[in-house]
């Protein structure tokens, strides 16, 4: 081309020379090097660590302690303790033994020098929780120790220079209790001390600390955002530039600044203060405090007590300090401790309560085991719980809240919905060894159709530490997002308690800095309740959104051994729950019958909480130390002491007493249908009395009608081929070295025992699982079975009413079994059942015993009964969900039915069984040796039977499994002169319900709040009313008759109410008092009478 003048090129500012050798960051090398600036090692010297302080005093010239060492391992009050002698005490002295208290006296002076330093703590460590009084006795805050939670702010008035008094209260255990070698779960070293290593005054740097975090959450965002992300490599430069920064002055205060300003270019410039949730970006985590407390597990009740304090002045401080910080907490139970025992920090709470910050949540009254307490317990939950909330806070809870429960029935959304909660939260699914539970945010359906919104925690704890990875979780773990991408991070310190710490609060305000200044990290929001969460979701439902539904139980594929662990604990459950079934029904007529009697509404509600406390999910399953069984066991024998006295004394005012030897028997029927049973009257020997009667009779009062040993014989045994035979109209068994070899139903013309087997068989199985002991169960023990063979068979009982035969089998050298097998004479109109019972003298190590019934019925599916239905479960392992349920829950029955004809297996007070083909298992006794090195040790009794039927499962197997749980008594008819003119017969067949055999009256109460029995907590109804709750058991719509006789209750109105005895609905009574009634498949109605 042609010449002329180019325009100049524009000058570039990349220099033309080269000026030094520059190489590719080796990234895993200056990753690891982050590690060296906040750590507490080998340069602990040199880094961040040496910045942390600004001054610290110590030593009996700044800090002055003297302690009362309580004797017995009490727990006194702070007026006791502190009118107790102290003696002078010093660092370095040890403390003990295990679940001993120390109460320290603790005068500090701040030296001149850190009075004008910016922020001034007193640190406390001596490995063991503490909780920091003032001289005027109010409870301040909780001390964690070993090194996490071991500051207190010092008041403002202690800069004065002068000496200021204030009181620890050492409680001789860790977080989690004083396990043995250092392994959590094994059981409690009792005699375990504790080393005072630190008191200190300390002036904290706070420039200092907030770079400590800065630090924490860039170096974090270096090594878990993904290599090829930029925000990865950023972060990485940030944090090597503040490292280099920091050493070019050697830590000087200066540098500490610098770095920060540094750090902001990550972070944000607002992640000192709540401003930094204060903008317009839509968050999709949504943080909430939380503090799980076992109510027991690794310490006794009386520590929980003081946890709860410990805990909670823990988020009343913490709340003063963050703006942003809401804090959510369940069980009114301890709530209750707390305003029973701390009334100045149960006024803290409440102030936070109704602000808004500190949020009661759950509805329950502790946050309950679901298997294994009865349907009517699991009312009672919600109804002591959420009778609690709103007499305390004002309102009911709406979401339901059991993040560490084994597993959830398949009732449960029903009774949420009728307990005024349409929302569940939990996480605990996500602990599942087989399978992964496949969502996070869905439609949870029970039995009956009922549903709530269930959301479980994408970050799988209900513990987050509040790291960059629990929230970076919090999406990556999320299973729903097709239909909603938000999720809930629930944080804190939890299972021993504690709550959040200002360090997880102060992650995520940088989290959030984060997220909003380079992104990737998904952006966490502060400040709003988990019902805000829900109330979204469910406005998403509203406007169309279609969450996944799952139907039915939300089964626990680990912990299948908590359903047997703890055998006495769960014995206790069944029957004091039957108790007070009767109590309540008795007690409701007895107000009907006798005008001066008075409903013991006080003694009831004592009763129902203690049993409802032991029902926490670490207390009826069976998981916690030997401690909190001798706890349950008091509270138990208190409840049953209770039980008698309020039964004694309602059964005289509704006519009848105790049966004396000369007066003529009656017997109770207090279940709503007719029933006939032989009772034993009288076991002495040499009496000419007859030995059984038989009891026969409508609800309420039951004829007696003697049998003497002429009566014709209609039960029989015979020696056969060195067997026994025993027989009745509907069966003939035989019994072969111990066990059942042949069951044949006569009237069917049907052999019920599988060909080659034996029924009633005990079995033994090695029980090591892979760690929790107390709690688990593996598949692979299955593979260590063995039989027990018995010993000696003897005739027990030859007839002619009942006929039975007792084997003797040895386990081991410590450890046998006696079983009575019997067989009682067959009863017009009534199931025929073979009964066993088994005395266990039981000393065994990691093994499980079990009784088996291999029968000839052929399903791929066993029933079995839940809370208010039934759960069908496969007999085969097709896949892992099916084989994982090698072990399942089940309560007074199991089935296994094929067209025609089937077999139900009864129990008294079992809750595991397994059915694998045709083969049924129930199980009886386990014996780990952790938490609880003597769990389960020494005698039980055990009542089973077999109970073969033509036809499907029906109302028989239901109606004889509850009878078997509940045998009829006698009683004699009172001889005190009555001015009542309702008669027992009369009174206690007043209220009947008939029509479809698949409902079931399961509940005659009182109205909690009748202005005759309310106690005051809430407002008082007009009047008084008769409470029924009824079920349908069987799977079907159902339609029945409540009918009233009006000669002995007048009813003004009925309505249908919820559990929470809210009226709903009215209904049409007619034909004087009759009330029809149609139920859905396995719904729970319940009814008011308003008299």
């Amino acid at each position: 081309m042609g010449g002329g003048n180019n325009p100049a090129a524009a000058a570039s500012s990349f220099p033309k020379l080269v000026k030094k050798p520059v190489g590719q960051q080796i990234h895993s090398i200056y990753k690891d090097r982050l590690g060296q600036f906040a750590g507490t090692g080998q340069y602990a010297g040199q880094n961040l660590q040496k910045a942390m302080d600004e001054g610290r005093a110590t030593g009996p010239d700044n800090v002055k302690l003297s302690v009362y060492s309580v004797p017995d391992l009490a727990r006194p009050t702070f007026k006791d303790a502190t009118s107790k002698e102290f003696k002078d005490t010093h660092v370095g002295e040890s403390f003990g033994p295990s679940w001993s208290t120390h109460w320290f006296k603790i005068k500090i002076k701040v030296p001149s020098e850190l009075l004008s330093k910016k922020h001034l703590e007193f640190h406390w460590d001596a490995n063991n929780e503490g909780l920091v009084w003032s001289e005027k006795g109010e409870p301040l805050q909780g001390l964690t120790g070993g090194g996490e939670r071991t500051e207190w702010i010092l008041p403002e008035d202690f800069r004065d220079g002068k000496e200021h008094t204030f009181y620890i209260e050492m409680a001789c255990n860790s977080m989690f209790g004083n396990p043995m070698g250092g392994d959590v779960i094994q059981p409690p070293d009792p005699n375990r001390y504790f080393q005072l290593h630190k008191a200190d005054i300390v002036a904290v740097n706070l420039e200092a600390r907030a770079l400590f975090v800065d630090f924490w959450i860039i170096g974090d965002a270096a090594r878990e955002f993904p290599g090829d992300a930029w925000q990865s490599h950023e972060a990485l430069q940030v944090g090597n530039k503040i490292m280099d920064t920091f050493i070019a002055t050697n830590g000087s205060q200066e540098s500490i600044v610098e770095c920060r300003k540094i750090a902001q270019s990550y972070l944000g410039e607002n992640v000192d203060s709540a401003k930094v949730y204060a903008n317009d970006e839509e968050p999709t985590v949504y943080g909430i405090g939380h503090c799980h407390i076992d109510t027991c597990w690794l310490w006794p009740w009386a520590e929980t007590k003081r946890k709860v304090a410990r805990s909670w002045s823990n988020q009343c401080d913490l709340l003063d300090r963050y703006p942003e910080h809401r804090f959510t907490c369940s069980q009114a139970q301890q709530y209750k401790w707390l305003e029973q025992l701390y009334p100045p920090l149960y006024d803290r709470v409440k102030a936070n309560v109704k602000k808004g910050r500190f949020q009661p949540i759950g509805g329950s009254w502790v946050e309950h085991d679901t298997n294994m307490p009865s349907g009517e317990s699991l009312v009672r939950q919600f109804l002591y719980g959420q009778r609690f909330f709103e007499s305390r806070f004002g309102a009911r809870c709406q979401t339901f809240w059991l993040p560490d429960t084994f597993g959830y029935s398949a009732q449960l959304p029903q009774l949420c919905r009728l307990a005024g909660m349409s929302r569940f939260f939990t996480q605990k699914l996500s602990w599942n060894n087989i399978n992964n539970f496949p969502h996070t945010t869905f439609s949870w359906v029970a039995l009956d159709g009922s549903q709530v919104l269930c959301h479980m925690a994408p970050a799988e704890t209900y513990t987050a530490e509040a790291h960059f990875g629990d929230v970076k979780r919090s999406m990556t773990g999320h299973k729903s997002m097709d239909q909603d991408k938000t999720s809930l991070l629930v944080f804190g310190k939890g299972d021993g308690g504690g709550g959040p710490t200002f360090q997880h609060l102060e992650k995520l305000r940088r989290c959030r800095g984060l997220s909003d200044k380079v992104g990737l990290l998904p952006r966490v929001k502060m400040g709003e309740s988990v019902d805000d969460f829900f109330e979204r979701l469910e406005k998403k439902a509203e406007n169309g959104t279609e969450f996944v539904t799952w139907y039915g139980e939300l089964y626990f594929e680990l912990h299948r051994g908590t359903y047997t662990t703890q055998a006495n604990n769960k014995w206790n459950n069944r029957k004091t729950e039957i108790m007070m079934r009767d109590i309540e029904y008795l007690a409701t007529l007895a107000t009907i019958r006798d005008s001066l009697y008075k409903y013991p509404k006080k003694d009831i509600d004592d009763m129902w909480e203690h049993i409802l406390l032991c029902q926490f999910h670490d207390c009826l399953p069976g998981s916690s130390i030997e401690m909190c069984y001798d706890d349950s066991d008091e509270l138990y024998a208190e409840v049953f002491a209770t039980g008698q006295k309020v039964l004694k004394e309602a059964m005289s005012a509704v006519g009848l007493a105790k049966h004396e030897k000369n007066s003529e028997p009656i017997a109770l029927n207090t279940l709503p249908w007719p029933r006939a049973e032989i009772v034993k009257v009288s076991d002495q020997a040499g009496s000419s009395k007859p030995k059984y009667a038989i009891a026969k009779g409508e609800q309420g009062i039951a004829s007696v009608e003697m049998l003497s040993t002429s009566s014709k014989s209609i039960a029989s045994i015979k020696e056969e081929d060195g067997g026994y035979v025993l027989s009745n109209d509907h069966f003939k068994v035989v019994v072969t070295d111990g066990t059942i070899s042949s069951l044949y139903d006569r009237e069917a013309k049907r052999e019920i025992v599988k060909k080659g087997e034996r029924a009633g068989q005990l079995v033994i199985f090695d029980d090591k699982p892979l760690y929790w002991q107390a709690w688990d169960v593996e598949v692979f023990h299955l593979e260590s079975r063995q039989v027990l063979p018995s010993s000696k068979t003897t005739i027990s009982e030859k007839g002619p009413h009942v006929v039975s035969v007792v084997t003797e089998t040895k386990v081991s050298e410590e450890s046998w079994v006696k079983t009575t097998i019997s067989l009682a004479a067959s009863i017009d109109g009534q199931p025929s059942y073979i009964e066993m019972e088994s005395e266990v003298e039981w000393h065994e190590t990691m093994r499980f015993l079990k009784v088996e019934f291999p029968v000839n019925i052929f399903n791929t599916e066993a029933s079995y009964e839940t809370q208010y239905g039934i759960i069908r479960r496969p007999t085969h392992y097709n896949t892992s969900w099916d084989m994982a349920k090698f072990e399942v829950c089940c309560h007074k029955w199991a089935d296994l039915s094929e067209n025609g004809y089937g077999v139900s297996v009864l129990n008294d007070s079992k809750y595991g069984f397994a059915t694998c083909g045709q083969m049924m298992r129930l199980s009886l006794l386990r014996s780990p040796k952790a938490p609880d090195a003597h769990a389960d040790m020494g005698r039980h009794h055990i009542r089973y039977a077999i109970l073969p039927h033509a036809g499907p499962l029906d109302a028989r197997t239901i109606r004889t499994a509850i009878n078997f749980n509940h045998p009829m008594k006698l009683y004699s008819k009172s001889a005190s002169p009555s001015k009542s003119s309702i008669s027992p017969p009369k009174l206690l067949n007043a209220i009947t319900l008939s029509g479809d055999d698949a409902l079931i009256l399961d509940c005659v109460k009182r109205g909690e709040d009748d202005e005759d029995v309310s106690r005051g907590e809430l407002p008082q109804r007009k009047g008084r009313s008769i409470i029924l709750r009824i079920y349908e058991s069987l799977g079907g719509t159902s339609r029945g008759t409540i009918a009233v006789d009006k000669d002995v209750i007048s009813v003004k109105k009925v309505c249908r109410t919820n559990i929470l005895e809210d009226d709903e609905k009215a209904q049409d009574m007619y034909d004087g008092q009759k009330i029809d009634i149609e139920l859905r498949p396995f719904e729970v109605a319940t009814y008011r009478l308003s008299l």
